[in-house]
């Protein structure tokens, strides 16, 4: 019997945990933070003036689900990384399912960067980001965050804070605080792209 699947997965996540593992070979783990790292998606987000002039040039174009599998690999292809086969494997299977999502940019046919996250009614969970040309991941950042506001999403998720998100505003709030701001956005409805799917606390998926 498989110890993870699709409607324990979400709801998991809709709770506040998270995936995790040591590599390949390890077990997969749930794991929760009482300090979550959240982005801003009013004032608060900021970024380098550099990147302001970077993204005047429109020097990437962004793109959605189109290259999925290939911003798992992006984000799991590091020395240590936390993203095993398996993990990947189950990434897949929520993509399949329409809740995981890749925020991608490219410059013409080269993939530059992108986000890896799930979608959750209102709720963004970024789960990891890569580039492969530089300011990839940045530009993505930036406009993944302008997607979030269009749509009207309540929270976007980073789970744990390291410089480079701090770049962007990101901040800490204590665990009760993001329970009420968790169910405010599994309440909000909206969608991230086409092929999302609907949450429901009572029931699951719809």
């Amino acid at each position: 019997m498989k110890k993870f699947n699709i409607n324990s997965i979400i709801e998991g996540y809709s709770q506040g945990h998270f995936l995790m593992s040591d590599g390949d070979g390890q077990p997969i783990e749930w794991y929760y933070t009482n300090k979550r790292t959240l982005i801003p998606l009013d004032r608060r987000f900021r970024y380098p003036k550099s990147l302001q002039r970077i993204l005047n040039q429109d020097r990437f174009e962004v793109r959605i689900d189109t290259a999925f599998e290939k911003i798992v690999e992006g984000c799991a292809d590091r020395p240590t990384t936390w993203i095993s086969k398996e993990l990947r494997s189950l990434y897949g299977e929520l993509h399949q399912a329409g809740w995981a999502h890749s925020f991608e940019t490219w410059q013409g046919d080269q993939l530059a960067g992108g986000i890896l996250g799930l979608a959750i009614n209102g709720v963004f969970i970024g789960e990891s980001m890569f580039f492969k040309i530089p300011d990839g991941s940045k530009v993505a950042m930036v406009k993944l965050v302008e997607h979030l506001r269009s749509r009207s999403f309540v929270l976007f998720d980073a789970q744990l804070m390291n410089p480079h998100l701090e770049r962007f505003g990101a901040f800490e709030i204590d665990d009760s605080s993001y329970q009420k701001l968790l169910h405010k956005g599994l309440t909000t409805q909206c969608r991230f792209g086409d092929r999302q799917e609907s949450y429901s606390q009572a029931g699951g998926n719809s």
